[in-house]
Protein backbone atom coordinates (compact mmCIF):
# COMPACT_ATOMS: atom_id res chain seq x y z
CA UNK A 1 0.00 0.00 0.00
CA UNK A 2 1.41 3.33 -0.95
CA UNK A 3 1.80 6.10 1.67
CA UNK A 4 0.36 9.40 0.70
CA UNK A 5 2.61 12.44 0.40
CA UNK A 6 0.81 14.18 3.23
CA UNK A 7 1.35 11.30 5.62
CA UNK A 8 5.01 10.96 4.57
CA UNK A 9 5.53 14.67 5.33
CA UNK A 10 3.99 14.28 8.77
CA UNK A 11 6.34 11.38 9.57
CA UNK A 12 9.49 13.13 8.31
CA UNK A 13 8.97 16.35 10.32
CA UNK A 14 9.69 14.82 13.79
CA UNK A 15 12.60 12.83 12.38
CA UNK A 16 14.12 15.97 10.95
CA UNK A 17 13.68 17.86 14.21
CA UNK A 18 15.33 15.00 16.11
CA UNK A 19 18.27 15.00 13.69
CA UNK A 20 18.70 18.78 14.05
CA UNK A 21 18.63 18.59 17.88
CA UNK A 22 21.17 15.77 17.84
CA UNK A 23 23.51 17.76 15.65
CA UNK A 24 23.16 20.79 17.92
CA UNK A 25 23.85 18.69 21.05
CA UNK A 26 26.93 17.05 19.52
CA UNK A 27 28.22 20.41 18.33
CA UNK A 28 27.75 21.97 21.73
CA UNK A 29 29.44 19.09 23.53
CA UNK A 30 32.42 19.38 21.24
CA UNK A 31 32.74 23.10 21.88
CA UNK A 32 34.65 24.16 25.04
CA UNK A 33 32.54 25.51 27.94
CA UNK A 34 32.73 29.28 28.53
CA UNK A 35 32.38 31.35 31.72
CA UNK A 36 32.56 35.08 32.39
CA UNK A 37 35.60 36.42 34.27
CA UNK A 38 33.38 38.41 36.64
CA UNK A 39 31.93 35.13 37.89
CA UNK A 40 35.37 33.84 38.90
CA UNK A 41 37.97 34.28 41.63
CA UNK A 42 41.64 34.55 40.66
CA UNK A 43 44.26 33.18 43.06
CA UNK A 44 48.01 33.67 42.65
CA UNK A 45 50.41 30.84 43.40
CA UNK A 46 53.27 32.17 45.53
CA UNK A 47 55.92 30.93 47.91
CA UNK A 48 56.12 31.49 51.65
CA UNK A 49 55.96 29.87 55.05
CA UNK A 50 52.99 27.80 56.17
CA UNK A 51 52.17 25.96 59.37
CA UNK A 52 49.61 23.44 60.49
CA UNK A 53 47.05 24.70 63.00
CA UNK A 54 46.05 22.54 65.96
CA UNK A 55 42.89 24.12 67.41
CA UNK A 56 42.64 24.72 71.15
CA UNK A 57 40.89 27.04 73.57
CA UNK A 58 42.29 29.27 76.25
CA UNK A 59 41.38 31.56 79.13
CA UNK A 60 43.32 34.74 79.79
CA UNK A 61 44.77 34.86 83.31
CA UNK A 62 46.95 37.28 85.20
CA UNK A 63 50.56 36.16 84.94
CA UNK A 64 51.45 37.34 88.44
CA UNK A 65 49.48 36.35 91.53
CA UNK A 66 49.85 38.51 94.62
CA UNK A 67 49.58 37.01 98.12
CA UNK A 68 48.76 39.38 100.99
CA UNK A 69 49.65 37.95 104.42
CA UNK A 70 48.68 38.79 107.98
CA UNK A 71 51.28 41.13 109.53
CA UNK A 72 50.39 40.22 113.14
CA UNK A 73 48.27 37.75 115.15
CA UNK A 74 44.78 39.23 115.14
CA UNK A 75 41.13 38.81 114.22
CA UNK A 76 39.44 39.69 110.93
CA UNK A 77 37.39 42.76 111.74
CA UNK A 78 35.91 43.78 108.38
CA UNK A 79 36.01 42.66 104.72
CA UNK A 80 35.71 45.63 102.36
CA UNK A 81 36.20 43.96 98.96
CA UNK A 82 34.68 40.56 98.25
CA UNK A 83 36.34 37.98 95.93
CA UNK A 84 35.84 38.95 92.29
CA UNK A 85 36.05 42.67 93.03
CA UNK A 86 38.27 44.83 90.86
CA UNK A 87 40.63 47.03 92.88
CA UNK A 88 43.04 49.83 92.18
CA UNK A 89 46.39 50.29 93.85
CA UNK A 90 45.85 51.48 97.44
CA UNK A 91 42.21 50.36 97.70
CA UNK A 92 41.27 48.99 101.15
CA UNK A 93 40.42 45.26 101.00
CA UNK A 94 40.34 43.95 104.59
CA UNK A 95 40.66 45.32 108.14
CA UNK A 96 42.23 43.45 111.09
CA UNK A 97 41.56 44.19 114.77
CA UNK A 98 44.38 46.56 115.83
CA UNK A 99 43.70 46.75 119.60
CA UNK A 100 46.45 44.28 120.62
CA UNK A 101 49.15 46.00 118.57
CA UNK A 102 48.12 49.38 119.97
CA UNK A 103 48.55 47.97 123.50
CA UNK A 104 52.03 46.76 122.56
CA UNK A 105 52.90 50.21 121.22
CA UNK A 106 51.65 51.89 124.41
CA UNK A 107 53.74 49.52 126.57
CA UNK A 108 56.89 50.20 124.53
CA UNK A 109 56.32 53.96 124.79
CA UNK A 110 56.09 53.67 128.60
CA UNK A 111 59.30 51.63 128.73
CA UNK A 112 61.07 54.15 126.51
CA UNK A 113 60.01 57.05 128.72
CA UNK A 114 61.38 55.23 131.75
CA UNK A 115 64.71 54.41 130.07
CA UNK A 116 65.12 57.91 128.68
CA UNK A 117 64.59 59.25 132.21
CA UNK A 118 67.18 56.77 133.54
CA UNK A 119 69.61 57.86 130.84
CA UNK A 120 69.15 61.49 131.81
CA UNK A 121 69.79 60.65 135.47
CA UNK A 122 72.85 58.66 134.45
CA UNK A 123 74.24 61.63 132.55
CA UNK A 124 73.71 63.89 135.60
CA UNK A 125 75.36 61.29 137.85
CA UNK A 126 78.30 61.16 135.46
CA UNK A 127 78.71 64.93 135.66
CA UNK A 128 78.46 64.83 139.46
CA UNK A 129 80.92 61.95 139.70
CA UNK A 130 83.40 63.74 137.48
CA UNK A 131 83.19 66.79 139.77
CA UNK A 132 83.77 64.63 142.85
CA UNK A 133 86.60 62.73 141.24
CA UNK A 134 88.31 65.85 140.01
CA UNK A 135 87.98 67.40 143.47
CA UNK A 136 89.53 64.32 145.14
CA UNK A 137 92.45 64.44 142.72
CA UNK A 138 92.99 68.15 143.34
CA UNK A 139 92.96 67.56 147.14
CA UNK A 140 95.59 64.81 146.75
CA UNK A 141 97.71 67.04 144.54
CA UNK A 142 97.49 69.92 147.02
CA UNK A 143 98.47 67.57 149.85
CA UNK A 144 101.53 66.42 147.89
CA UNK A 145 102.44 70.04 147.11
CA UNK A 146 102.11 70.91 150.82
CA UNK A 147 104.29 67.96 151.84
CA UNK A 148 106.94 68.91 149.31
CA UNK A 149 106.91 72.50 150.66
CA UNK A 150 107.20 71.12 154.17
CA UNK A 151 110.17 68.97 153.08
CA UNK A 152 111.92 72.02 151.66
CA UNK A 153 111.47 73.90 154.95
CA UNK A 154 112.68 70.93 156.94
CA UNK A 155 115.77 70.59 154.74
CA UNK A 156 116.73 74.20 155.56
CA UNK A 157 116.19 73.57 159.28
CA UNK A 158 118.35 70.46 159.06
CA UNK A 159 121.25 72.54 157.75
CA UNK A 160 121.14 74.75 160.89
CA UNK A 161 120.52 71.76 163.20
CA UNK A 162 116.96 72.73 163.93
CA UNK A 163 115.46 69.34 163.01
CA UNK A 164 116.49 65.72 163.07
CA UNK A 165 117.17 63.72 159.88
CA UNK A 166 114.45 61.26 160.93
CA UNK A 167 111.82 63.94 160.53
CA UNK A 168 112.91 64.59 156.93
CA UNK A 169 112.75 60.86 156.13
CA UNK A 170 109.26 60.68 157.54
CA UNK A 171 108.13 63.60 155.36
CA UNK A 172 109.64 61.96 152.29
CA UNK A 173 107.76 58.76 153.08
CA UNK A 174 104.53 60.74 153.41
CA UNK A 175 105.16 62.35 149.99
CA UNK A 176 105.83 58.95 148.36
CA UNK A 177 102.68 57.52 149.94
CA UNK A 178 100.60 60.52 148.82
CA UNK A 179 101.87 60.20 145.25
CA UNK A 180 100.95 56.49 145.22
CA UNK A 181 97.51 57.39 146.59
CA UNK A 182 97.14 59.93 143.77
CA UNK A 183 98.04 57.33 141.13
CA UNK A 184 95.59 54.85 142.62
CA UNK A 185 92.90 57.51 142.85
CA UNK A 186 93.35 58.38 139.18
CA UNK A 187 93.05 54.70 138.23
CA UNK A 188 89.91 54.27 140.31
CA UNK A 189 88.47 57.48 138.89
CA UNK A 190 89.22 56.28 135.35
CA UNK A 191 87.45 52.99 136.05
CA UNK A 192 84.47 54.79 137.53
CA UNK A 193 84.19 57.09 134.51
CA UNK A 194 84.31 54.06 132.17
CA UNK A 195 81.58 52.37 134.22
CA UNK A 196 79.38 55.42 133.92
CA UNK A 197 80.08 55.58 130.17
CA UNK A 198 79.29 51.87 129.79
CA UNK A 199 76.01 52.30 131.66
CA UNK A 200 75.13 55.23 129.39
CA UNK A 201 76.05 53.26 126.25
CA UNK A 202 73.97 50.30 127.43
CA UNK A 203 70.97 52.54 128.05
CA UNK A 204 71.38 54.17 124.63
CA UNK A 205 71.51 50.73 122.96
CA UNK A 206 68.40 49.59 124.85
CA UNK A 207 66.60 52.77 123.86
CA UNK A 208 67.66 52.38 120.20
CA UNK A 209 66.46 48.76 120.17
CA UNK A 210 63.12 49.69 121.65
CA UNK A 211 62.78 52.62 119.28
CA UNK A 212 63.32 50.21 116.38
CA UNK A 213 60.79 47.83 117.92
CA UNK A 214 58.37 50.74 118.24
CA UNK A 215 58.97 51.69 114.61
CA UNK A 216 58.27 48.09 113.53
CA UNK A 217 55.11 47.98 115.62
CA UNK A 218 53.94 51.30 114.15
CA UNK A 219 54.58 49.89 110.66
CA UNK A 220 52.55 46.80 111.54
CA UNK A 221 49.77 49.02 112.87
CA UNK A 222 49.60 50.68 109.46
CA UNK A 223 49.41 47.24 107.83
CA UNK A 224 46.38 46.17 109.85
CA UNK A 225 44.37 47.87 107.12
CA UNK A 226 45.25 45.61 104.16
CA UNK A 227 45.32 47.46 100.82
CA UNK A 228 45.93 46.42 97.21
CA UNK A 229 49.64 46.73 96.31
CA UNK A 230 48.65 47.10 92.64
CA UNK A 231 45.58 47.20 90.45
CA UNK A 232 43.96 43.83 89.92
CA UNK A 233 41.16 41.49 90.93
CA UNK A 234 40.57 39.92 94.35
CA UNK A 235 40.63 36.17 93.73
CA UNK A 236 39.93 34.90 97.25
CA UNK A 237 39.83 35.87 100.93
CA UNK A 238 40.90 33.04 103.22
CA UNK A 239 39.20 33.98 106.49
CA UNK A 240 35.80 35.24 107.51
CA UNK A 241 34.94 38.12 109.83
CA UNK A 242 35.66 37.17 113.45
CA UNK A 243 38.17 34.43 112.66
CA UNK A 244 41.63 34.44 114.23
CA UNK A 245 44.72 34.72 112.04
CA UNK A 246 48.41 34.26 112.78
CA UNK A 247 51.43 36.13 111.48
CA UNK A 248 52.18 35.32 107.80
CA UNK A 249 48.85 33.58 107.21
CA UNK A 250 47.73 34.21 103.61
CA UNK A 251 44.61 36.36 103.90
CA UNK A 252 44.12 37.61 100.33
CA UNK A 253 44.96 36.23 96.89
CA UNK A 254 44.69 38.74 94.09
CA UNK A 255 45.83 39.04 90.49
CA UNK A 256 48.16 41.65 89.09
CA UNK A 257 46.66 42.86 85.78
CA UNK A 258 49.90 44.33 84.42
CA UNK A 259 50.81 41.17 82.48
CA UNK A 260 48.86 38.08 81.35
CA UNK A 261 49.31 34.45 80.43
CA UNK A 262 46.82 31.95 78.98
CA UNK A 263 45.55 28.72 80.46
CA UNK A 264 44.92 26.47 77.46
CA UNK A 265 43.20 23.16 76.81
CA UNK A 266 43.08 20.85 73.81
CA UNK A 267 41.45 17.52 72.97
CA UNK A 268 43.44 14.55 74.23
CA UNK A 269 43.80 13.29 70.65
CA UNK A 270 45.95 16.38 70.02
CA UNK A 271 48.21 15.65 73.01
CA UNK A 272 51.17 14.73 70.77
CA UNK A 273 51.30 18.35 69.57
CA UNK A 274 51.09 19.93 73.06
CA UNK A 275 54.75 20.16 74.00
CA UNK A 276 56.68 22.72 76.05
CA UNK A 277 58.22 25.36 73.79
CA UNK A 278 55.90 24.76 70.81
CA UNK A 279 54.72 27.94 69.10
CA UNK A 280 51.17 29.17 69.67
CA UNK A 281 49.03 32.02 68.34
CA UNK A 282 46.31 33.55 70.52
CA UNK A 283 43.49 34.81 68.28
CA UNK A 284 41.81 37.99 69.53
CA UNK A 285 39.56 39.67 66.98
CA UNK A 286 41.86 40.18 63.98
CA UNK A 287 45.06 40.05 66.03
CA UNK A 288 47.29 36.99 66.34
CA UNK A 289 49.48 37.19 69.41
CA UNK A 290 52.52 34.87 69.23
CA UNK A 291 53.63 32.88 72.22
CA UNK A 292 54.92 29.49 73.35
CA UNK A 293 53.63 26.61 75.44
CA UNK A 294 55.01 26.58 78.97
CA UNK A 295 54.09 23.93 81.54
CA UNK A 296 52.00 21.00 80.28
CA UNK A 297 49.90 19.09 82.82
CA UNK A 298 50.83 15.40 82.41
CA UNK A 299 47.37 14.32 83.60
CA UNK A 300 44.52 14.30 81.06
CA UNK A 301 41.25 15.34 82.69
CA UNK A 302 37.81 15.00 81.08
CA UNK A 303 39.39 14.24 77.73
CA UNK A 304 41.42 17.47 77.79
CA UNK A 305 45.13 18.20 78.06
CA UNK A 306 45.87 21.36 80.04
CA UNK A 307 48.81 23.72 79.43
CA UNK A 308 50.01 27.30 79.91
CA UNK A 309 50.86 29.74 77.13
CA UNK A 310 53.34 32.57 77.68
CA UNK A 311 52.79 35.40 75.20
CA UNK A 312 55.52 37.58 73.70
CA UNK A 313 53.33 40.64 74.21
CA UNK A 314 52.06 40.03 77.72
CA UNK A 315 50.49 43.48 78.12
CA UNK A 316 48.51 43.64 74.86
CA UNK A 317 45.58 46.07 75.32
CA UNK A 318 43.04 43.48 74.10
CA UNK A 319 43.94 40.98 76.83
CA UNK A 320 41.27 40.86 79.53
CA UNK A 321 41.19 38.67 82.62
CA UNK A 322 38.95 35.55 82.25
CA UNK A 323 38.56 36.22 78.51
CA UNK A 324 37.92 33.06 76.43
CA UNK A 325 39.96 32.97 73.22
CA UNK A 326 40.87 30.62 70.38
CA UNK A 327 44.40 29.20 70.31
CA UNK A 328 46.30 27.97 67.27
CA UNK A 329 49.00 25.52 68.29
CA UNK A 330 51.56 25.24 65.51
CA UNK A 331 52.00 21.66 64.30
CA UNK A 332 53.96 20.84 61.13
CA UNK A 333 55.73 23.74 59.41
CA UNK A 334 57.10 24.34 55.92
CA UNK A 335 59.33 27.23 54.87
CA UNK A 336 59.36 28.88 51.44
CA UNK A 337 56.87 26.42 50.03
CA UNK A 338 54.41 26.76 47.13
CA UNK A 339 51.01 27.86 48.39
CA UNK A 340 47.69 29.53 47.62
CA UNK A 341 45.17 31.29 49.81
CA UNK A 342 42.74 28.99 51.58
CA UNK A 343 39.17 29.54 50.43
CA UNK A 344 37.93 26.28 51.91
CA UNK A 345 37.79 24.46 48.57
CA UNK A 346 40.39 21.73 49.02
CA UNK A 347 41.03 18.83 51.33
CA UNK A 348 44.33 18.42 53.14
CA UNK A 349 46.96 16.10 51.70
CA UNK A 350 44.91 14.63 48.87
CA UNK A 351 44.50 14.90 45.11
CA UNK A 352 42.31 17.79 43.98
CA UNK A 353 41.22 19.32 40.71
CA UNK A 354 41.71 22.97 39.89
CA UNK A 355 41.98 25.17 36.78
CA UNK A 356 45.02 27.22 35.84
CA UNK A 357 44.51 30.36 33.77
CA UNK A 358 46.43 30.19 30.47
CA UNK A 359 45.85 32.69 27.63
CA UNK A 360 42.16 33.16 28.34
CA UNK A 361 41.48 29.51 29.01
CA UNK A 362 41.17 27.68 32.32
CA UNK A 363 43.10 24.43 31.94
CA UNK A 364 42.34 21.57 34.30
CA UNK A 365 45.13 20.33 36.58
CA UNK A 366 45.39 17.58 39.16
CA UNK A 367 47.18 18.88 42.26
CA UNK A 368 48.32 17.44 45.57
CA UNK A 369 47.79 19.60 48.64
CA UNK A 370 49.74 19.46 51.89
CA UNK A 371 49.60 21.56 55.05
CA UNK A 372 46.45 23.62 55.38
CA UNK A 373 45.59 26.41 57.80
CA UNK A 374 42.98 29.17 57.82
CA UNK A 375 45.26 31.34 55.64
CA UNK A 376 46.95 29.10 53.10
CA UNK A 377 47.06 25.63 51.52
CA UNK A 378 50.38 24.06 50.59
CA UNK A 379 50.54 22.95 46.93
CA UNK A 380 52.87 19.96 46.72
CA UNK A 381 52.42 19.14 43.03
CA UNK A 382 50.53 20.42 39.98
CA UNK A 383 51.20 24.18 40.01
CA UNK A 384 54.21 26.48 40.13
CA UNK A 385 54.95 29.87 41.63
CA UNK A 386 53.52 32.74 39.56
CA UNK A 387 50.65 30.79 37.97
CA UNK A 388 47.07 31.98 38.34
CA UNK A 389 44.30 29.69 39.54
CA UNK A 390 40.73 30.48 38.52
CA UNK A 391 37.79 29.42 40.67
CA UNK A 392 34.06 29.86 39.83
CA UNK A 393 32.25 31.79 42.52
CA UNK A 394 29.49 29.19 42.31
CA UNK A 395 31.95 26.40 43.13
CA UNK A 396 34.01 23.93 41.09
CA UNK A 397 30.88 22.10 39.92
CA UNK A 398 30.33 25.01 37.51
CA UNK A 399 33.15 23.61 35.33
CA UNK A 400 31.62 20.11 35.23
CA UNK A 401 35.13 18.55 35.13
CA UNK A 402 35.88 20.07 31.75
CA UNK A 403 39.46 19.72 30.48
CA UNK A 404 39.45 23.40 29.64
CA UNK A 405 37.05 26.33 29.96
CA UNK A 406 37.00 29.51 27.91
CA UNK A 407 37.13 32.66 30.03
CA UNK A 408 35.13 35.55 28.58
CA UNK A 409 35.97 39.07 29.66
Amino acid sequence: MRISKKLRFIILIPIGILIILSVLFISRSLMPQAINLKDCIILSVDKGDIYQVIPAMGTVEAENEVLIRSPYPSIVKQIIKEPGSKVKQGDLILVLEDGPIKDEISKINDQLDLKRNTLEKNKLSEVSANVDLNYSEEVKKLNITSLKSQLADESQLLEVGGISPAKIEKTKEEIALAEKDLVMLKQKNGIRVKQLKAEETGLVLEINMQEKELSDKMKILGQMHLTAPSSGIVLSITNKVGEKVNTDNVLIRMSDLSTFKISGSAEDKQAEFIKTGRKVFAIIDNDRLPGAIGIVNPMIENGKVQFNVHLEEKSHPKLLSNQRIVLWVVGAEAENTTRIKNLGLFDKESMNTLYVLNNGTAVRREVTTGIKNPDYIQMLTGVEEGEKIILPKRGMSAFRNEKSVVINN
